[in-house]
């Protein structure tokens, strides 16, 4: 989103927005976006990227991020007809990323990357543009991350994370990162903090009542870890 803006207010070519609108976005950061484009005055495009129709997304494989992407810049590429920039930085190359090589495949630039600058330049870009709900974000990875590798992403499951992680962000007010990852042992909460005492049981009473609902087992409440849900056999 700060690329967009950027974009937008420097560059000299016509600057197209696209974003995705899928059961792996929650609803609020279609609204965060759509809220910036009015104020901006960004000329935006919401499309469905079809990853959901993919079926080799949907089995949840090690690669999955790069059939998602494969999706999503073939459908910007026909929405806008121009060469397509994504927010990927510098620290985004240490990590395994398979949705590089679907942007390699399909000549996405990556601008920041041109520029050098990491996660931490980025915020201080937006917070140095008066983006403040921006240079305060956490990340936001997409919904599916959130599904543990080899079980099959459904809008189901994605509808209960969306739900689990707004209820957790009213429960624990203030913690910057919460997550619900569905996992083969059941669905575990993650939190920067995890809290004590009658907080922590109220916590659990809570997650056991509302994964009950949803027929689902309740596996416990553990600390934030990035990546959680992914995994890999390493050689």
């Amino acid at each position: 989103m700060v690329l967009a803006y950027l974009a937008h207010r420097f560059s000299t070519a016509d600057v197209v927005a696209v974003h995705a609108v899928s059961p792996a976005v929650p609803a609020a950061a279609t609204e965060r976006v759509r809220r910036h484009a009015t104020r901006h005055g960004w000329t935006l495009r919401l499309i469905d990227a079809g990853e959901m129709a993919d079926p080799d997304y949907l089995r949840n494989p090690v690669d999955r991020c790069f059939h998602c992407k494969k999706n999503l810049y073939d459908s910007m590429g026909a929405v806008a007809g121009v060469p397509t920039a994504s927010g990927t930085n510098l620290d985004d190359l240490s990590d395994f990323r398979p949705g590089l090589e679907a942007a390699r495949q399909r000549g996405v630039i990556h601008p920041y990357v041109e520029a050098g600058l990491r996660k931490a330049d980025i915020y201080a870009l937006a917070q140095a543009h008066g983006l403040d709900d921006l240079a305060a974000l956490p990340a936001q990875p997409c919904l599916a991350s959130r599904i543990e590798t080899g079980i099959v992403v459904d809008e189901d499951a994605l509808r209960f994370v969306e739900q689990a992680e707004l209820g957790l962000a009213q429960l624990l007010p203030g913690q910057s990162a919460l997550r619900c990852r569905i996992t083969a042992a059941g669905v575990v909460l993650e939190c920067d903090s995890v809290p004590a005492g009658a907080a922590r049981q109220a916590l659990e009473a809570w997650a056991e009542s509302f994964c009950a609902q949803a027929g689902r087992r309740f596996a416990g409440v553990r600390p934030y870890r990035r990546g959680a849900a992914f995994l890999r056999v390493e050689a």
